[in-house]
């Protein structure tokens, strides 16, 4: 399984812009999907996910309000996800990955083993 993500970019603060991550590859089933981030200088962090089934959505507490998940199968790839960042701040500048995992194996909340490589992001002031 690949990941590949796009949409990143420059934006002012209070702009926006929109990630996507579709997964390609022999796939039989759907993915729990994430997004995570790297800012210059700080670990990787946990930024939103949804499950296999599209209905639940999680987000951590510097994005929730601003962020907003989705499931996009507009090319009938339902591995295929969003991030819509509304109202960003400069300290949203990172290197955003994309993250994947069978929702039938055991994981704990924020283990994802299916990784792309990553997008940047930079919020200028």
């Amino acid at each position: 399984v690949q990941l590949q993500a796009s949409g990143g970019g420059l934006a002012q603060a209070g702009g926006s812009l929109r990630l996507t991550c579709a997964a390609s590859g022999r796939i039989f089933i759907s993915l729990d999907m994430a997004w995570f981030r790297a800012a210059p200088g700080k670990e990787r962090e946990f930024v939103a996910a949804n499950s296999w089934s599209g209905s639940e959505k999680y987000y951590s507490d510097s994005v929730t309000g601003r962020f907003a998940i989705s499931r996009n199968s507009r090319d009938g790839n339902k591995n295929t996800i969003d991030l819509e960042m509304d109202n960003l701040k400069p300290e949203d500048t990172a290197v955003y990955y994309c993250a994947a995992r069978n929702p039938h194996e055991d994981h704990a909340r924020y283990e994802y083993n299916i990784w792309g490589k990553g997008t940047q992001v930079t919020v200028s002031s």
